[in-house]
């Protein structure tokens, strides 16, 4: 057969699939994208670049480190030409640079530098260094992280000097676990960072400020003096995170000027006295809650795609029971496929409201900081850190699962798994550690139930806890299935089970000879129980969005279907929980299990439009198996021939190589005897 020649015409092999749909397929697109101008934008920006040959990505995983970085560098000049040459909004911008899919410097100039400047720069300050970040005239990139700290921000051992000779900070490395390890965007493309240290003056150390500290010339690119700065090498997968060039930097009595310290929160005078600002320091919280809020919000993209590739090619996909002439079976229709599957497709929905939610929460933090209330910065600073940990860990596992789901062929990089998987699973690091973070949910939750029991009520996604006495003594009522598609039953039982974890990782603490030794003693435990907790503000979140207006025929009944499923998966994967809590008995446990399975056949006809809904163009989702038409196995076959080892018949190395080994032209080989 010759050489990359598709075996049939292309056709719509999911046509069918499509025709089962019970609801109205671009009311859920609306519903997804967060209204109509938000989808139209969404589809204009994506059109521009699967329409550009200049921001193509399907060579990206046979590309060399180097020839990949240099790729990357092109695609984003010719992003920012785009932005410039059509005149974007900022939103339509950032829209375009999300669905150039490639992970580069300018998400870290974007997403880190800027906001850091905005929140922790004077307005001064920002006069001065925002419009030069806004036309990229500089590029910048956040530096916090260590070779030997990241989560533990207090034991970072930079150092930043003041000399009040010459009105300067001496910004130092003292140690190799001193060096900056990590920052994207540093490695070979910044030429500022905003640099973390031990800020030191008049002999005393007053921790881990915030500078900014030109890293090379802009005149030629070349570090400056008493810089050392490098890329740390190559990381995990094909293509990946390997476009990021994440760096490695080192100071060497490097002076800055005084006013390089970014001084909202804090200043030193030119005499050297250290003066705390009359600006709140919570209001550094507010990038941090922008950060996470951004993060959770790719957790439901990337995780939408990844169930999209899986969805497609399980209704492509025909294995066993072919009968009387008939085909085999679809992979979607074996129940073993569904139950891994459809958990993800509604865990993807659940995230996508849950971003929502973090885009009021977000507004609200700012609002309430501008106006100096800060009675709900600890609950927000806590469900933001537990939010990012859960969504983080569970869309990094759903995309593998998603990928074990597709069989060997999932393995290939062309169904585009592997590099999705690669590209998202440093989520779980950046931005702090997971278990970390889970700790510091855990920890408040400890504070919350003790407060509690002195008569503080609690506040936002905590405020059950308020009801700790009602939620110990009360059990589920549970009598029949149908009772699981009852909201308040669902927040019951999650409220509940959250609520006796806490208190019986209270009670151990308690025990213990000190509450810092319980707390390392139980940390699993308390690591549950903060996992529970965050859960139970998904599935809250999740009910209260079904609680307003949405429009479309059949939209707010499938909506409802994934909830449920969501909800009774969790309830299914977490039972130990929920039984030894008390909360559920096994029969009630049985009951949630069978209306999942229920839930999961009214999903099963409507599964290819659900992921229809996410509205991704085959440009940004990068797979074959994937591929809207579902005509996988002719492109996968045309893919095959791409790669650059077909391009000789014979290979290269077999005259060295190979054929001395089938002539037996190596030597006579030793018995084996």
């Amino acid at each position: 057969m010759e050489q990359g020649r598709l075996l049939s015409e292309s056709v719509d092999f999911l046509a069918d699939e499509r025709q089962k749909a019970e609801f109205d397929v671009y009311s859920m697109k609306v519903v997804w994208a967060g209204g109509k101008d938000n989808l139209q934008l969404s589809e204009r920006m994506a059109q521009i670049v699967a329409n550009d040959p200049a921001l193509r990505k399907d060579d990206r995983v046979r590309l060399s480190r180097p020839e990949l970085f240099k790729a990357t560098l092109r695609k984003a000049a010719h992003t920012w030409k785009l932005i410039h040459d059509l005149s974007l909004t900022e939103q339509e911008a950032t829209r375009l640079r999300d669905f150039v899919d490639e992970t580069c410097y300018a998400d870290l100039h974007w997403g880190m530098f800027v906001p850091a400047l905005k929140g922790q720069a004077t307005e001064e300050q920002q006069s001065k260094w925002l419009p030069l970040a806004y036309k990229l005239a500089i590029i910048g990139c956040y530096a916090q992280t260590e070779l030997g700290h990241g989560s533990n921000v207090k034991g970072l051992e930079t150092k930043a000097t003041f000399d009040p000779y010459t009105d300067e900070f001496i910004m130092h490395t003292p140690t190799q676990t001193a060096t900056k390890w990590w920052p994207g965007g540093l490695g070979k493309v910044a030429t500022h960072a905003i640099v973390y240290a031990r800020l030191i003056t008049d002999n005393h150390d007053y921790g881990v400020h915030a500078f900014i500290v030109q890293i090379r010339s802009l005149e030629d690119h070349q570090p400056l003096p008493g810089i050392t700065v490098a890329d740390i090498g190559v990381k995990f997968g094909n293509g990946g995170y390997n476009s990021m060039d994440n760096g490695l930097l080192q100071f060497d009595h490097v002076r800055i000027p005084r006013e390089n310290m970014l001084m909202r929160l804090a200043k030193v005078t030119r005499e050297g006295k250290y003066i705390q600002s009359d600006v709140p320091r919570q209001l550094g919280y507010g990038a941090m809650v922008f950060v996470r809020k951004s993060i959770i919000l790719d957790a439901s993209v990337y995780l939408s795609r990844a169930v999209t590739i899986s969805v497609r090619y399980s209704a492509v996909r025909r294995q066993f029971g072919a009968q009387d002439g008939k085909p085999e079976v679809q992979v979607l229709d074996y129940k073993t496929q569904q139950n891994r599957l459809f958990p993800l497709l509604a865990t993807a929905y659940a995230y996508r409201f849950l971003g929502e939610w973090m885009a009021w929460l977000y507004a609200d933090v700012m609002a309430r900081l501008e106006a100096k209330d800060f009675s709900t910065l600890q609950e927000a600073h806590a469900c933001t850190a537990g939010l990012k940990a859960l969504t983080t860990s569970v869309t990094a596992d759903g995309i593998e699962e998603c990928r074990k789901l597709c069989g060997g062929h999932g393995y290939l990089c062309a169904s585009g798994l592997p590099e999705l998987y690669a590209a998202y699973v440093p989520a779980c690091t950046y931005e702090g550690d997971n278990i970390i973070l889970l700790l510091q949910v855990a920890r408040y939750l400890m504070k919350t139930v003790s407060q509690v029991q002195s008569g503080i009520q609690p506040l936002g996604t905590a405020a059950y806890l308020g009801r700790l006495e009602l939620l110990m003594k009360k059990n589920c009522n549970v009598a029949k299935g149908e009772d699981w598609l009852i909201p308040t039953v669902v927040l019951n039982a999650f409220e509940s089970r959250s609520a006796r974890l806490c208190v019986e990782c209270a009670t151990q603490i308690a025990e213990a000879t000190d509450p810092e030794s319980g707390f390392a003693e139980f940390s699993a435990e308390l690591i549950d129980a903060a996992r529970a907790h965050c859960e139970l503000i998904v599935v809250s979140k999740f009910i209260e969005r079904l609680e307003k207006d949405i429009p479309g025929k059949g939209v707010k009944q499938q909506l409802q279907n994934l909830c449920y499923a969501y909800a009774l998966s969790l309830i299914a994967a977490r039972s130990g929980d929920f039984l030894l809590t008390g909360y559920l008995s096994s029969v009630q446990i049985a009951m949630a299990k069978h209306q999942l399975q229920c839930l999961y056949s009214q999903v099963r006809p409507n599964a290819v439009a659900l992921v229809d809904s996410f509205n991704y163009t085959d440009h940004y989702l990068g797979s074959i198996l994937g591929r809207y038409d579902g005509d996988v196995y002719n492109h996968l076959y045309k893919e095959a021939w791409k790669d650059p080892l077909n391009a000789s018949v014979v290979t290269d190395g077999y005259d060295e190589f190979i054929r001395p080994v089938l002539k037996q032209e190596l030597g006579a080989p030793r018995s084996r005897m």
